[in-house]
């Protein structure tokens, strides 16, 4: 019999949902168990997604703006490109931030178990060939995994997810991206500033699904000058090991090459729940269909004392709702009076521009017959984009007709990820447009392009063309 230890709280997973939930328990004074495979905290996102990622995109930023400036009379030699070197600066990046958490977790005194935890019963946890621990409450916080469908299931090294694609390895010569969603635009326009020519496929008829037509436009227009090759309504049916590389088949009304050779392919096709093998089936805990934990709104799963948050408890899969969610199943354990009312969740793209966007978005409000008022402020109007060399941004406001009320903002251009924050605290505290247009924004920034959407609403935006009459 494998020995048992009593702990108040098992976590199970240390991404921004486990950690967060663990660290705010054990402030609270409970004795804390969390689990993961990796030595140190941190989960999928900051060991091979969100932060490596952003590390990659800041060194392609740089090439781009650098090709840029000869827009403004600044020519800069081509680049010389050490892939050992940006590996190396993703790899001191991530290496702090961990060394930090395991600190911050040593600290308060958290028991960290470098090993998967799995379910006996619904109140026990066992590590892998392991001890056994006995808990009064749980929180499942195991994140998720890349997706990949089965025709594309190829055994070979060249055929990447996005955890190989963050390896940096080589700078492919020709790379094929499966997926015209934000990993596989954020890692293609990466690897298309180091020097791939990319490809990329995308199964609907336009990039980010379910993103307002409107903001994909400018950073559309953008990606085709940066990309080798776009496609839409185009199918990936299968891809083929080759001598001369990855044969990939395409299917589309596009595509004149049916059968082009890649050195390298990432499928960025989505991500699905890390739910298998932790036998929730032993602890009674429902999932749906799509091996999502049912929740209910205070994150309680179907076994009392039970919880589960981030990508393993649903949609959307993005590391700041599971940190939102792991606090609130903790003050749900304390006994507070706890519930998740987000009113929206941010969502960024950080390519260049970024996308970004909270709320009711107009696709939305169109698929549930809603009325709305939309207002836009085109950065064409903006100085500060306007000394950027940027002004192919936008800024959007959905407000509510009768109350003017910020329902959603959709900002796309440079920095849009900064500037959503501004429109979430508008969209939390029922802000109205009058309200945000009334609040002064420091000139010339790109922020006070909010506000000039705001203002437009009531044909008031100084920077831009009066409504005709």
């Amino acid at each position: 019999m494998a020995d048992v230890i009593d702990t108040q709280l098992v976590v199970l997973g240390a991404g921004p949902g486990g950690y967060a939930a663990a660290f705010l328990a054990a402030d609270k004074g409970m004795k804390v168990t969390l689990f993961d495979a990796r030595e140190r905290p941190g989960g999928t996102c900051l060991h091979v997604g969100c932060i490596p990622s952003k590390a990659v995109l800041h060194a392609a930023k740089l090439i781009t703006d650098a090709r840029d400036a000869a827009h403004i009379g600044l020519t800069f030699a081509p680049p010389k490109i050490d892939i050992n070197g940006v590996r190396g600066h993703l790899t001191k990046v991530v290496d702090t931030l961990t060394g930090n958490l395991a600190r911050l977790c040593k600290a308060r005194k958290i028991d960290y178990v470098n090993g998967r935890g799995r379910f006996v019963d619904g109140r026990t946890v066992e590590r892998e060939g392991g001890a056994r621990y006995r808990f009064e409450n749980c929180i499942v916080a195991t994140g998720s995994v890349p997706a990949r469908p089965p025709s594309l299931n190829l055994d070979s090294p060249r055929v990447m997810d996005s955890t190989g694609a963050l390896k940096l390895e080589d700078v492919p010569p020709r790379l094929l991206v499966v997926g015209g969603g934000y990993i596989g635009l954020e890692m293609g326009y990466a690897y298309a500033a180091l020097g791939s020519k990319v490809t990329v496929v995308e199964l609907t008829d336009g990039l980010l699904p379910g993103c307002d037509r409107d903001l994909v436009v400018p950073l559309y227009k953008r990606l085709e000058k940066i990309l080798d090759k776009i496609y839409l309504k185009t199918k990936v049916a299968k891809l083929e090991n080759t001598p001369k590389g990855i044969q990939a088949t395409l299917e589309g009304e596009e595509v004149t090459d049916k059968q082009p050779i890649f050195d390298r392919v990432l499928v960025a096709v989505g991500r699905r729940p890390s739910s298998r093998d932790l036998g929730l089936d032993k602890a009674g805990v429902e999932m749906d269909d799509k091996g999502f934990i049912k929740v209910d709104e205070r994150r309680r799963t179907s076994v009392e004392r039970i919880y589960a948050v981030g990508d393993v408890a649903g949609e959307p899969m993005l590391a700041h709702k599971a940190t939102y969610e792991g606090k609130i199943a903790v003050e749900v354990i304390a006994g507070e009076p706890a519930v998740y009312d987000a009113r929206a969740v941010p969502a960024v793209v950080f390519t260049d521009p970024e996308v970004a966007w909270c709320g009711l978005t107009e696709t939305e409000a169109k698929r549930q017959n809603r009325e709305i008022k939309r207002v836009r402020f085109s950065w064409a109007g903006s100085g500060r984009a306007m000394t950027l060399d940027r002004t192919e941004g936008l800024t959007k406001l959905i407000v509510d007709p009768e109350s003017e009320r910020v329902l959603g903002v959709g900002i796309v251009g440079a920095g849009a990820g900064e500037m959503i924050a501004e429109a979430m605290l508008a969209i939390e505290m029922a802000a109205s447009a009058r309200d945000v247009a009334m609040t002064m924004h420091a000139h010339p920034t790109l922020s006070e392009t909010v506000m000039e959407a705001a203002e437009s609403l009531y044909g008031l935006a100084v920077h831009q063309m009066p409504p005709k009459k």
